[in-house]
């Protein structure tokens, strides 16, 4: 699946069960550039077991940026209301996102 906010694209899996939510990127070395991990009805996210640095794209229930920070191995995010969904991507792969942009889905 491919996701997109204006002239970014990533190339998407998807972590929509408890399992595959709570695995996410742990013990991965590193994403390939353009790719992203799309946790679906999750609202917060911990880099505990991590081996690199993340952009998190805090999405709401439209899928609309509602913040992005970037989180280093053994931190976690901050706590946002009203996040449905997160994305994260290579620490910065998200440059140039900000809150009120729009995901787009399968372009």
């Amino acid at each position: 699946m491919v996701v997109g906010f204006a002239d970014k694209k990533f190339t998407i899996r998807m972590a929509d069960t408890f399992g595959t939510r709570f695995r996410g990127l742990m013990g991965e070395e590193k994403l390939p550039e353009g790719e992203g991990l799309l946790l679906k009805g999750c609202s917060a996210i911990h880099c505990c077991f991590m081996k690199f640095p993340i952009d998190v794209i805090y999405l709401d229930a439209q899928n609309r940026v509602l913040a992005v920070e970037t989180v280093k191995p053994w931190h976690a995010g901050m706590i946002r209301r009203g996040v449905k969904n997160i994305l994260e991507v290579n620490r910065g792969e998200a440059e140039g996102i900000k809150a009120g942009d729009e995901m787009e889905m399968d372009l």
